[in-house]
């Protein structure tokens, strides 16, 4: 699948606080814990809970979550299909990081040790 532009200008202004919620229902779902996400939010992007917290309550989009991120360096070691699309192949740095961050919940929905998940 190819990601267009008008994908990564949607995939910009979409709020980390109207995803988040899914987010806490595929895992809570599947028997994991919030607890587990926020590991999970912290692994790849260095933010606590506190500051989790402050993107969802100031409704800032993914670009603004990301951009201050501290990815972790073992990133790079997400791969597989997410969405439709190979991780590996995709080239718009944020539509990855997101992506990154999709595959990395879909994992611990999955019931994947958190050892594994956090590489």
């Amino acid at each position: 699948m190819e990601i267009t532009q008008a994908h990564i200008d949607r995939i910009k202004k979409m709020t980390f606080s109207s995803v988040y919620p899914h987010y806490v229902v595929k895992v809570e779902k599947k028997g994991r814990t919030k607890e587990e996400l926020h590991e999970v939010i912290h692994w790849l992007t260095g933010y606590d809970d506190k500051k989790i917290q402050e993107f969802i309550d100031n409704k800032l989009t993914f670009e603004e979550f990301f951009k201050n991120a501290n990815l972790h360096p073992n990133a790079h070691l997400i791969t597989g299909m997410i969405c439709g699309y190979r991780i590996e192949e995709i080239e718009n740095q944020l539509t990855k990081e997101v992506r990154y961050l999709d595959k990395l919940v879909d994992e611990l929905a999955k019931g994947r040790k958190m050892e594994k998940i956090l590489r």
